[in-house]
């Protein structure tokens, strides 16, 4: 069977229906917070990328001069020995200067190669030579058969007259060598005649000062780029000249930059000395970083290089990771720091409203009390004159004839019952308003119990009610007022027995329980209270009764709690009632009649 129970000591008030403004003030002043934290982490965050993109530019501005130092110690290697080869007085060159001077014969040579190797598998004509040593940045380029005749020339030479090509071509063998004595006798001008493999021809790359130095640029840059290692995080590096001709390359390099770009203009004029931006290739994130080639101290050319950015990108991944995880705490231990303000708060709000509520409750008790005194004194006197007066009416004023004897007897009983009913009224009050002065001593709570069956006891056996009690011989000792709790616990029996109609019983019992409180029971078979008339039995305002005040309840309320102790309901309409009356086995600073007194 379900139960509804109410403790009636523990009992709160309802909660307060006012808002609180403090928690919303709490919350902007986290919001700010929040924001100022989130606005750091923002900035923390663009600072370390600028420190990291400031480190990866410090590192391309490294490779870039690395580039550029062992590309002009190569230039100036190869200018000593071209002077030292066309100087009077000959002196050995040291391998460290005959080295970029052999890696620029070779590229030379790789050329030459490349045109036997068209040569050997397609037809070769004029326009291809031509096309290929403007390609290639060469002077000229001839191609000769085994005889020594010229077949192909990219160009003619400037001193030779109108019909010296037709000359050369009639000559036979004779060709190969008026044409090597010619380029000879050029000034600034060199050449480098290769002999095909199966001596079936040969060809004849010759170059000016100004494809001279482009190749000797070109050599060695890409000799110093030879030289740069890995491990750099070196995606791509490429060089060109101011006229956008290749001078270095390694790696995949994007789409190149076109010479109508404003930012190659920029570069090259020198008003611009750096241009560093984002880029993906490859499906890689890179840094790219755009600067201008230095050659002893002059502009010539454009470098571009491309480093990866995922160990960047990694980093700052993860510092954003980090304030987002920590932005995340800061918002979750502030939802959670108002939560808790605002229900402690509520906590605190609704203690006071349910202590002002005490207050005025005992305000109101206290000014049933006065009201009582008053009444004691102003209306007891009057009564007992009116009884007075009705008991001498009746014995010396009634009439003879037997019908009107009759209803006089019935008048005056009316005016002595009434005077009997208001009588106990103001014993109610003044009952009620004394009730809180307690004399503490400790007693046997068997003892006060077994009294109020000796008293009851008469009247539940008239009304077909059966007490019954259930505790042990063993005394249990409280501290109590024992008149005024015998009084609290008589006003629970006498309830018990107004709601059973007809037949039941009513069982009072006690048992110890565990940390020093003792429990009694008062048990009925009658009709019930609902959940709303639980909360309402101990005030002072509700009353179920036709007759009296129903103060009884109420005060056996203020008695219990006068002591320290609880009252427990459990009740379910049309099955009965059950009071359990806790109360201290020891005494208690807190015990409210000592307090009082």
């Amino acid at each position: 069977m379900d139960t509804e129970q109410k403790i009636v000591s523990q009992q709160t008030s309802p909660r307060h229906n006012r808002p609180f403004l403090q928690p919303l003030a709490v919350a902007l002043v986290c919001a700010v917070f929040i924001g100022l934290i989130l606005t750091m982490g923002v900035m923390d965050l663009r600072r370390s990328e600028t420190t990291l993109d400031g480190f990866m530019r410090n590192q391309g501005l490294r490779i870039v001069g690395v580039v550029e130092r062992l590309a002009m110690e190569n230039l100036k290697t190869m200018i000593q020995a071209s002077l030292r080869a066309s100087g009077s007085d000959f002196r050995p060159l040291s391998e460290q200067v005959l080295s970029p001077q052999v890696f620029f014969t070779q590229k030379v040579v790789e050329m030459a190669r490349e045109i036997d190797n068209r040569w050997k598998t397609e037809h070769i004509s004029g326009s291809y030579i031509r096309q290929y040593a403007q390609e290639k940045n060469l002077w000229l380029v001839a191609v000769l058969n085994a005889w020594g005749k010229v077949i192909f020339m990219s160009r003619s030479l400037p001193d030779e007259p109108v019909r010296g090509k037709e000359s050369l071509m009639k000559t036979g063998g004779g060709e190969a060598n008026e044409l090597f004595a010619r380029l000879g006798r050029l000034k600034k001008v060199g050449f480098i005649a290769l002999q095909r493999p199966d001596g079936s021809g040969t060809i004849v790359i010759a170059l000016d000062q100004d494809s001279a130095r482009y190749w000797g640029t070109r050599v060695s840059v890409e000799k110093a780029m030879e030289k740069l290692g890995e491990g750099q995080g070196l995606v791509y590096l490429t060089i060109r000249d101011k006229i956008g001709r290749p001078l270095g390359n390694t790696g995949k390099s994007p789409e190149e930059l076109k010479r109508e770009d404003p930012l190659v203009a920029k570069i090259l004029d020198g008003s611009q000395g750096i241009e560093t931006r984002l880029t993906r290739h490859d499906e890689k994130s890179l840094f790219e970083i755009i600067v201008p080639l230095r050659l002893d101290g002059q502009i010539a050319g454009i470098v571009r290089l491309g480093l990866e950015r995922e160990n960047t990108d990694r980093i700052l991944n993860e510092n954003r990771r980090n304030i987002y995880v920590f932005l995340a705490l800061i918002v979750l231990i502030t939802l959670l720091s108002m939560w808790l303000l605002y229900h402690d708060q509520n906590r605190h709000l609704a203690g006071i409203v349910a202590m002002e509520r005490q207050l005025e409750k005992a305000e109101r008790l206290s000014s049933l009390g006065q009201l009582a005194a008053g009444v004691a004194h102003e209306i007891r006197n009057p009564l007992n004159a009116i009884s007075m007066a009705s008991q001498r009416l009746k014995r010396e004023f009634t009439p003879a004839e037997a019908m009107k004897s009759e209803e006089f007897e019935t008048m005056t009983g009316v005016i002595r019952d009434e005077v009997r009913r208001l009588n106990g009224i103001i014993e109610e009050f003044l009952t009620f308003s004394k009730s809180r002065k307690l004399e503490i001593r400790d007693c046997p709570v068997q003892e006060v119990l077994q009294k109020i069956v000796n008293l009851v006891s008469a009247e539940a056996a008239a009304k077909g009610i059966a007490i019954q009690t259930h505790w042990k011989d063993n005394p249990v000792v409280v501290p109590m007022d024992m008149d005024k709790l015998q009084q609290a616990f008589l006003n629970f029996v006498k309830n018990a027995m107004e709601s059973i109609a007809g037949e039941g019983s009513i069982t009072l019992s006690v048992r110890r329980q565990e940390k020093g409180w003792v429990s009694i029971k008062i048990a009925d078979t009658g009709c019930g209270m609902t959940t709303e008339e639980v909360d309402k039995i101990f005030s002072p305002e509700y009353t179920t009764k036709e007759k009296g005040l129903g103060l009884g309840l109420p005060l056996a309320h203020e008695i219990i709690r006068g002591h320290g102790g609880e009252i427990h309901v459990q009740s379910r309409e049309g099955k009965g009632t059950t009071f359990e009356i806790l109360l201290p086995m020891e005494r208690r600073k807190q015990v409210r009649g000592a307090k009082d007194e």
